[in-house]
């Protein structure tokens, strides 16, 4: 694995090694013997704001031996109109290593392809593959085994949240149900893409219908980063679309909530049920630091 890009360029054996490295790695903090980004400085470049992002990779590149370099858009040439082509070529004669999280996949592709470090995608518009590896990893310590996962993604199926578990059921073979409506489904081209890579995926307008025994929960903001200007017209399009009582009670008894946070109490989930649920939801945004400590661990070996 030379970088991490999306969860759609992973196969299920990396997808895997990554989720067993995060364990270890989550049981032996403070320990570790290894520091394999010793002596290297990687920079974290971000168009958008961030809390677990920046903070869990800043935490898991020291941690991990480096230096972490954060450079918003707005304090370099990239925020004035300097091609992400020339970025790209410029900090790879500099850096070690880079975090992205921007708007446009295609910047991230192109920065890794010319830059020649490894690269990470830390939130594209298309995919969050390090928020899918620690969910992932999440589950596995609620459930004890991935076997045999259902999991329910209510709200606006055509995020990056979305897409990214598309890819992870279609990689690793559990059944995904998306409960969304009409105008905010993901593309028939992707879904017909990832149920020809053995994904089990379904699209229903019905909250309960998609809870119906699921093993998992799980939700998003309605509004995304970038679409702020569309929040009145979301939040009247996905109000049926929330995690409350009635749809807690059509899931697996033993139903997990999660939610990558940041959330809306009241919007896409109601406060009880948050809170209820607060500790397995933290315990998810806690491993994004075990999660992405893996990847990095990875992409230098």
């Amino acid at each position: 694995m030379k970088h991490l890009l999306s969860i759609e360029s992973l196969n299920a054996a990396e997808i895997l090694e990554i989720i067993d490295l995060a364990k270890r790695l989550k049981a032996t903090r403070g320990m570790e013997a290894s520091k394999p980004l010793a002596g290297e400085c990687w920079g974290l470049l971000f168009s958008k704001s961030s809390t677990r992002t920046r903070v869990s990779f800043e935490v898991g590149i020291r941690e991990l031996g480096g230096d972490a370099l954060f450079l918003s858009s707005s304090e370099i040439q990239l925020g004035r109109g300097e091609p992400i082509e020339d970025t790209a070529r410029v900090l790879g004669r500099m850096i070690h290593g880079a975090v992205i999280r921007t708007f446009k996949q295609s910047d991230i592709e192109t920065f890794a392809r010319l830059s020649g470090i490894p690269t990470i995608n830390a939130l594209t518009d298309e995919e969050h593959p390090c928020q899918i590896l620690a969910d992932l990893l999440t589950i596995e310590e609620l459930r004890g085994s991935l076997d045999g996962l259902k999991v329910a993604f209510i709200g606006d199926a055509d995020c990056n949240m979305g897409r990214s578990w598309i890819w992870a059921a279609a990689r690793l073979g559990f059944e995904l149900r998306l409960a969304c409506p009409e105008l905010y489904r993901p593309p028939a081209e992707l879904i017909a893409r990832a149920k020809a890579a053995g994904g089990t995926v379904t699209i229903t307008e019905n909250p309960e219908e998609a809870a119906h025994g699921a093993d998992i929960l799980y939700t998003d903001v309605w509004v995304s980063m970038g679409k702020e200007e569309e929040a009145e017209y979301r939040a009247a399009q996905f109000a049926r679309y929330q995690i409350n009582e009635r749809v807690v009670a059509a899931a697996a008894p033993k139903a997990h909530v999660l939610h990558c946070l940041p959330a809306y109490r009241g919007k896409e989930i109601t406060a009880e049920v948050f809170e209820r649920h607060a500790g397995a939801i933290f315990q998810q945004a806690e491993n994004r630091l075990h999660a992405q400590k893996a990847v990095m661990t990875l992409l230098k070996s």
